[in-house]
């Protein structure tokens, strides 16, 4: 495998446990003789092959000279038998084959830039995303996952993954614990220090975002493509295209307004280009603050009441602690309560569940207007 990042390129191998031949099991390979056992007692009719050992000694007598050459002819006689008359003769039996080819390298682009090379596909993978863990199941790859975050909920089976801690400043020394042959990182400055060690240690390593929409079928190729499950991955992209179009709700002459705070001390709303705005606009309604230039900010409590949304979209039941504070009661959806429940995994990232995540949100938001 290799990396590139600017003109630097490390190169690295993998190595593989080998199986036994025969039996299938992990080990370090055929044990002596096996090989040989196989060629003396197999026979044309399914014997227990003295015919074979007897002709053999028929071909090879013993001759005069010095005993190393008697040894040597010995040898090579027997040689010459087993690759021109037995071997052949094993080969249908056992239903041997040509060896297959190696894979072509897989080669990708992350989003940091940085270039990793695979010379096979990945099955010995950490996931430190949450959307990315929920895509590797979706395309089949969940199998492959030896590592996840604590946020990593879905779906269950997600939970018989080994937890290593945050996606954010990871725990390197159980990320490198797993033996990972691949470690999916969110593209994040904090995350950077981390990316370079564990390339620098010969781990493939990618950084990605998960932010919107678009993502979930780009990082599914992607993921697709470096685990060797690119088909189903295309499938898994084609599905969430129609869904997400069949979800979509038509647009309103005048679309209910609504104000998301996602940290109230110091007040943090989101922009257009959030997930959370994306889910809004094709659940039938408007974000207040998506003129903002970026995907978060901080605002003041008086630029929310300026806006006067329709309504407060909320990640809980239960009624938010800033709900009752004094200083909000001049927002008007706070004061009079009208918040909008979003609660479930499915609204916190992208994934293929977004067209349910809008389905919900729109039924929430048909029952709120009445």
């Amino acid at each position: 495998m290799q990396y590139r990042h600017g003109p630097a390129t490390v190169t690295g191998s993998t190595l593989r446990r080998t199986r036994h031949w025969e039996t299938g099991k992990a080990g370090e390979g055929p044990k002596p003789g096996d090989l040989s056992v196989r060629a003396t007692t197999t026979t044309l009719g399914g014997g227990s092959g003295g015919a074979t050992i007897r002709r053999i000694r028929g071909l090879c007598a013993p001759i005069s000279g010095p005993r190393r050459w008697a040894i040597f002819f010995l040898r090579t006689c027997i040689r010459r038998y087993v690759v021109a008359i037995v071997l052949p003769l094993l080969a249908p039996a056992a239903g041997c084959r040509p060896p297959e080819r190696a894979a072509a390298s897989i080669t990708a682009v992350d989003d940091a830039g940085d270039t990793v090379r695979l010379a096979q596909p990945a099955h010995r993978v950490v996931s430190l995303i949450p959307a990315a863990t929920e895509l590797m199941f979706a395309i089949g790859a969940g199998r492959d996952l030896i590592g996840r975050t604590k946020w990593c909920d879905y779906p269950a089976e997600a939970a018989a993954v080994p937890d290593l801690g945050d996606g954010i400043a990871p725990n390197l020394e159980a990320v490198v614990a797993a033996h990972p042959d691949l470690v999916i990182l969110y593209q994040s400055g904090q995350n950077g220090p981390a990316a370079e060690r564990l390339r620098a240690l010969g781990i493939a390593t990618i950084r990605v975002r998960s932010d919107l929409l678009a993502d979930v079928p780009r990082l599914a190729a992607l993921l697709g493509q470096l685990t060797g499950h690119a088909d189903s991955a295309a499938a898994v992209s084609a599905a969430f295209a129609r869904e997400l179009a069949a979800a979509t709700a038509p647009e309103a002459a005048r679309p209910p307004r609504g104000f998301i705070l996602v940290w109230n001390d110091p007040p943090i709303t989101v922009g257009a280009g959030s997930y959370l705005s994306e889910l809004l606009a094709r659940a039938g309604a408007r974000n207040v603050f998506a003129d903002l230039p970026t995907s978060s900010g901080q605002i003041s409590v008086e630029a929310a009441a300026a806006r006067d949304p329709d309504f407060v979209l909320t990640s809980s039941e239960a009624l938010p602690p800033f709900a009752t504070r004094p200083e909000w009661q001049v927002v008007r959806a706070v004061r009079e309560r009208r918040f909008v429940h979003a609660s479930g995994s499915e609204f916190s990232r992208p994934s293929p569940r977004a067209p349910e995540a809008i389905r919900t949100l729109h039924a929430a938001l048909a029952q709120a207007a009445h």
